[in-house]
């Protein structure tokens, strides 16, 4: 199975903020082994099909506005993987999926924000994919699962960036105590990671409750649903739980082998 690590990146301000799940990133990198390189499925790389990000040094990205200067003076310089990305995207069109490169993407706020975190030095190359919006459920996992027996077969891990629940029209201030319908959909996600059940995932719209309220569009689950698609049925374990801004879910899951790491070195 391949090391698999999703990851609630919550406001581009966790960074600067007093919050456990800031506390958390900060430690996990020193008690995680470290990747030789890893694919970030990022909630802000919208695209219609699969893209893959092919900068040899992307840039980084201030996706977002209104902030405190200190975020915009924010520079992550982790290295691409250009070679890795076209060698990807010809594995992947090998199986009957068409993967688009982009050798000029950056590093959007989903990627380096967390990833300053967990790893500060920038010296993990990172290769950016997409989560393909216009592809359908099906499709999404059979991407997933491709992407995970690539990252599994070549030694890198797959991280999932997105958000558990993501309601930004329904926000609070940064400490407030989250609604009922935040907390049932928080334990409903990590509830089905944690058991692997891939179909209830891909159903999440039906099955998960208040479904449209937790993500009134899609494009912050589906860094979830990859990242326990990729895992094939194999469950998940969570890392950490806590909520931002009230309704925001920060839950943070992993794959049992880097969960054991985490168990073990606590």
């Amino acid at each position: 199975m391949p090391q698999v690590l999703f990851i609630s990146h919550g406001s581009p301000s966790l960074v600067l903020s007093n919050h456990p799940a800031r506390d958390f990133l900060a430690t996990l990198g020193s008690r995680l082994p470290r990747p030789k390189g890893a694919l970030v499925i990022s909630a802000h790389f919208e695209t219609a099909a699969l893209t893959l990000g092919a900068a040899a040094h992307p840039e980084t990205l201030h996706d977002f506005y209104g902030f405190p200067e200190a975020l915009y003076r924010m520079r992550y310089p982790a290295p691409g993987v250009p070679d890795t990305a076209r060698d990807l995207a010809q594995a992947l069109q090998a199986n009957g999926i068409d993967a688009a490169l982009d050798p000029s993407r950056p590093l959007d706020h989903g990627i380096w924000s967390p990833l300053s975190l967990l790893w500060p030095e920038a010296g993990v190359p990172l290769l950016p994919v997409s989560v393909p919006v216009a592809l359908d459920t099906e499709h999404q996992l059979e991407i997933a699962a491709r992407l995970g027996e690539y990252a599994e077969r070549h030694e890198l891990w797959l991280i999932g960036s997105g958000a558990a629940t993501h309601n930004l029209g329904d926000r609070k201030t940064e400490f407030a105590e989250p609604d009922a319908w935040a907390r049932e959909f928080h334990a409903w996600a990590r509830d089905t990671a944690e058991a692997g059940d891939v179909k209830a995932l891909a159903d999440w719209q039906r099955q998960a409750p208040h479904a449209r309220h937790a993500h009134p569009t899609p494009e912050h689950f589906l860094p979830l649903l990859m990242s326990v698609g990729a895992m094939r049925g194999q469950p998940m374990a969570t890392l950490h739980e806590s909520f931002s801004f009230g309704n925001l879910s920060m839950l943070m899951l992993a794959s049992q082998t880097l969960a054991e790491h985490w168990g073990q070195a606590a």
